[in-house]
């Protein structure tokens, strides 16, 4: 009988334990955002976009634009040096061919509270920064405090439903949440780099400086010539080269950033061989630009990649702390008075197509009418939304491409009129008699010749436009104190969004010295569905979450829409050779190397004359 109670007991405790288990979250190789399964299992062994037999060796040029004087990308003071992320590794690594999936880096595996509060990383104890000091979990509770708390404002926003991050042993770190409704939280927190706290403390993080940080990447710094080049060497001794996320990639010895002001010179500057690649962003310069010998005898390359991203948005963008940008009948007048058709004949050679969604290009833009699922959000919110965003999805209108924009003008004035402004003497005046008259704030001169016959169209109604171009560092400047009228900006998307719309449209950004939140939107009803948007539980509840938003913006006119193309456009000189598989979801440029049987071809043309560019006062 004794022996009776015993076994059942053990049984008992056994079915316990079991149940206990299987309630608790198990460790794993990858994060999804609907914890479906990944699309590589736990013995993968490298990505399919990536050759893992790719040889190492020679360099990569590049070209940046502008000037750098700091060396920390993660505050907000200073201009920050290109390609600092060479020399940091975060807890997970993004795949390029999947929506959102992270793979363990640091981290070798994962596990995630079934209510969503809290998420636990179980660092790998090889990982290594570059002095040889190992990586633990200190230095990612380091890490995450100190870019809260001393970083740019955009972290505070980003990592707000983060409670706290504690240090459960050496190598086990968690974070805890305020809630389980943030579903991409944990893949968020998955790419945060992780800095040396050894390094950092008694240094001073909010100082834009340039001393060379220490980190663990791949790359580590070489050569700094503040603002006119830095360069990277690849690290012989990376601690994550042989793990399946880094197989094929990071293949070039060392990678050189020159830095230039003016575009027309950095195309110069590439086809005469001082760079080695270049991605295109002016469809001038794609069609007619690089024509030279060396294109000609195909030793520039120029390659149209497939572009599946979702677009995102880009426009002149309205700065709405100004007064006479409040009105939303103005904001839309002035949209009407911007002919993308013309521009796309005459400036782009037909590139592009005109953007309408901040979702373009992908099933989260919303489409005519809203369904039910989107009314469902929408309704609620009637009596703070604008009539228009419960109609069909906002469309700028077409042209017929001659620049005659009689219809166009017609429309504008009469909101115009409506917003109580009138002309006179040729002027468009308020009540007050104030001039409508503002400032667009540019860095890059390629723009001039796109606002040009912009600012005409303008001033066809008595509006007053003023183009000012300012050097990279007054102009970063001036956006981080919102001391400006309108500027170009653009808006990326991913094919998941989330934490990031709190940083682009909350009332909780709007404020904060270089949120992305540029036109300064505080609106209750884009906040609520925002916040849906975050905690959404579902594929399917996302994409009805964005379309609401989607409608909710464009209903408002915060901005002109601009344009976008379906490929990336890359200039490269015939040095290199990359995977038969390219990446969904970018160029994959690091999985590239250079062709060893290519290497010694000259680049420069002996009749292209080299170009030098003066990169700052001091040249």
């Amino acid at each position: 009988m004794h022996l009776l109670l015993k076994s059942a007991c053990l049984a008992l405790l056994t079915c316990c334990t079991a149940v206990a288990t299987a309630s608790q979250p198990l460790p794993q190789h990858a994060l999804t955002l609907y914890d479906e399964a990944p699309k590589y299992p736990v013995d993968f062994q490298h990505f399919d976009y990536a050759n893992p037999d790719a040889p190492k060796g020679g360099t990569l040029r590049l070209a940046g634009f502008g000037g750098f004087d700091s060396l920390n990308p993660y505050i907000s003071r200073g201009t920050s040096a290109d390609n600092l992320n060479l020399i940091y590794d975060t807890l997970t690594f993004h795949a390029l061919d999947e929506p959102f999936t992270e793979y363990g880096l640091i981290a070798g595996s994962m596990e995630k509270a079934q209510d969503g509060t809290w998420v636990r990383f179980h660092l790998r104890p090889e990982a290594r920064f570059h002095d040889g000091e190992a990586i633990t979990a200190e230095d990612v509770v380091f890490t995450f405090n100190t870019l809260v708390e001393q970083g740019a404002p955009f972290y505070r926003a980003y990592y707000g439903d983060v409670q706290e991050v504690v240090a459960d042993d050496p190598h086990t770190v968690t974070f805890h949440f305020h809630h389980g409704n943030n579903r991409e939280l944990p893949l968020v927190l998955g790419q945060l780099p992780v800095l040396p706290k050894h390094y950092w403390e008694g240094r001073d993080f909010t100082k834009g400086s340039l001393d060379i940080p220490l980190g663990s990447g791949p790359y580590e710094i070489d050569d700094v010539r503040p603002g006119r080049s830095i360069s990277f060497k690849r690290d012989p001794d990376y601690w994550a080269a042989d793990l399946p996320v880094q197989r094929g990639f990071n293949n070039f010895d060392r990678v050189v950033v020159d830095y230039y002001r003016d575009g027309g010179v950095t195309l110069e500057a590439f086809k005469a061989g001082q760079f080695d690649f270049n991605q295109e962003m002016a469809a001038k310069n794609w069609a007619i630009g690089y024509d030279s010998p060396a294109l000609r005898e195909g030793r520039i390359i120029k390659e149209e990649l497939p572009n599946n991203n979702t677009q995102g948005m880009q426009g002149f963008v309205f700065n709405l702390r100004k007064p006479y940008f409040q009105d939303v009948r103005v904001r839309e007048a002035i949209s009407l008075l911007f002919d993308f058709e013309w521009a796309n004949a005459k400036l782009f050679h037909g590139a592009y197509t005109r953007t309408a969604s901040y979702f373009d290009n992908s099933e989260l833009a919303a489409q005519g009418e809203p369904d039910a699922a989107e009314l469902e959000l929408l309704t609620p919110l009637r009596d703070q939304l604008p009539a228009a965003a419960f109609g069909p999805a906002y469309i700028p209108p077409t042209t017929d491409g001659s620049g005659n924009l009689r219809e166009q003008r017609r429309k504008a004035y009469a909101l115009l009129q409506e917003a109580g402004w009138q002309i006179v003497d040729d002027q468009l005046v308020n009540p007050e008699g104030e001039p409508l008259s503002f400032e667009f704030l540019l860095v890059q001169a390629e723009f001039e010749r796109v606002l040009l016959p912009f600012k005409r169209n303008l001033a066809s109604l008595g509006i007053e436009m003023t183009l000012r171009r300012v050097d990279v560092s007054q102009y970063i400047n001036r956006l981080r104190s919102r001391d400006f009228d309108m500027v170009v900006s653009g808006f990326g998307q991913s094919n998941s969004p989330g934490n990031e719309q709190r940083e682009y449209w909350h009332s909780s950004s709007a404020d904060n010295p270089g949120s992305r939140n540029l036109m300064g939107l505080k609106d209750p009803a884009v906040d609520a569905l925002v916040d849906g948007l975050v905690q959404a539980d579902t594929r399917e509840s996302l994409v009805t979450h964005t379309r609401a938003l989607d409608r909710a913006l464009r209903a408002q006119h915060l901005l002109v829409p601009n344009w976008y193309t379906k490929v990336y456009r890359v200039a490269y000189w015939d040095k290199f050779a990359h995977p038969q598989t390219s990446p969904k979801y970018g160029i994959g440029l690091f999985t590239w190397w250079v062709d060893p049987d290519k290497a010694d071809t000259p680049m420069q043309s002996d009749d292209v004359p080299a170009v030098t560019t003066p990169v700052s006062e001091a040249d």
